[in-house]
């Protein structure tokens, strides 16, 4: 299986830390770098440019995770974006999803869900590089 590359956007050290432990071991994705505040995200999303998931809280040290999805919102269509955060409102989605969120995430109540669509964006990365390598292609 192939190994997603992600950026955490995340300024509790404990949740981190656990988060990035559980998404390698679940999976299948590496978290190569992190940061607590909008500026430092958005640097890093705008300089670099083989991640292929962010994964982004809202409330940060310095910022917003609202400014860190605005700042992404010119990605390549294979980089996903998605919101973990505590306020999952109805409200919070919609301008989530206005902003250019992939997904929103409960981080109280959505956390298998937030796995699910990494084990799924981890297997479409597989597909997307066996179809490129001629030897095999996309499902339907």
């Amino acid at each position: 299986m192939q190994t997603l590359i992600a950026y955490l956007v995340e300024d509790n050290p404990t949740v981190r830390t656990n988060l990035i432990e559980t998404l390698g071991e679940i999976a299948q994705l590496k978290i190569t770098a992190h940061s607590a505040t909008q500026h430092e995200a958005s640097q890093w999303l705008g300089r670099h440019s083989e991640w292929h998931l962010a994964i982004i809280d809202l409330f940060l040290k310095q910022g917003s995770g609202l400014g860190v999805l605005a700042a992404c919102r010119q990605r390549a269509s294979f980089q996903k974006v998605v919101i973990l955060t505590n306020y999952a409102t109805p409200e919070i989605r919609m301008r989530s999803a206005a902003l250019g969120a992939d997904a929103v995430f409960d981080k109280s109540t959505e956390l298998d869900g937030l796995m699910d669509y990494c084990i799924e964006q981890t297997r479409k990365l597989a597909g997307r590089r066996h179809d490129a390598s001629g030897h095999g292609s996309l499902p339907t």
